[in-house]
């Protein structure tokens, strides 16, 4: 008698790209920041964080005039620039910025994959 594996899985091993961008935005994202900037020229957004909460650290985001010395630059879509802070990149890397909504508010998500906690409130979150 011969088993066979029915499923469709895939067991493929993640592969760390070094071209990949440090941070991603969904359509949803890109678009509400797209509105966020129109009219504001040479605006840019800056997201950072920041030691806060009861579990470690807090996102910033920021609309900036430029990117900061040594920010990595983004360019998530043609209208919009995202400046990331250099000593959060490897707290930040990998995220997935998203707009959701939640009830009848829409708010701005990270999808971090580095967290391994949040606190209660979802203010701040705690990494490996």
């Amino acid at each position: 008698m011969t088993e066979t594996n029915s499923s469709n899985e895939t067991n493929a091993a993640q592969v760390f790209d070094p071209n990949a961008p440090a941070v991603t935005m969904t359509e949803a994202a890109l678009r509400h920041f797209e509105k966020k900037l129109a009219g504001q020229e040479g605006k840019i957004i800056r997201l950072s964080t920041e030691t806060s909460g009861c579990t470690g650290y807090a996102y910033v985001l920021d609309f900036a005039d430029g990117p900061e010395q040594d920010d990595e630059v983004l360019q998530p879509g043609e209208q919009v620039t995202l400046a990331v802070d250099p000593q959060a990149l490897a707290i930040l890397r990998g995220t997935e910025i998203d707009m959701v909504t939640e009830g009848i508010n829409k708010v701005v998500k990270f999808n971090n994959p580095n967290v391994i906690a949040e606190c209660g409130c979802g203010e701040s979150f705690s990494v490996a």
